[in-house]
């Protein structure tokens, strides 16, 4: 079963989180707030999807990365594959 299957119902909890949030900047920035709290609003969403991506990454590395019986050409391919996803994410 996929990591991601599993941890369902956490990941979407998260996921429904950065939704409030980002709505809550939508409304933030239509209300003309102060920038001070538009930057601090900014700064908790990306806190968040980084720590989304912490959660699915790990959960990635365990159970693909370091899943026994893997070929070595399996893992290089698993490898490389998670690789391209982190510089797209980093960019």
């Amino acid at each position: 079963m996929a990591h991601t299957v599993k941890d369902r119902s956490r990941l979407l909890a998260r996921v429904r989180r950065i939704h409030g949030q980002t709505a809550a900047l939508e409304a933030a920035i239509e209300a003309e707030n102060e920038c001070l709290g538009i930057l601090q609003q900014i700064a908790a969403i990306r806190g968040a999807v980084n720590g989304l991506m912490v959660e699915v990454l790990e959960g990635q590395i365990r159970e693909h990365v370091g899943a026994e019986g893997l070929t070595a050409e399996e893992r290089e391919q698993e490898v490389n594959q998670l690789a391209a996803v982190l510089r797209s994410y980093l960019k």
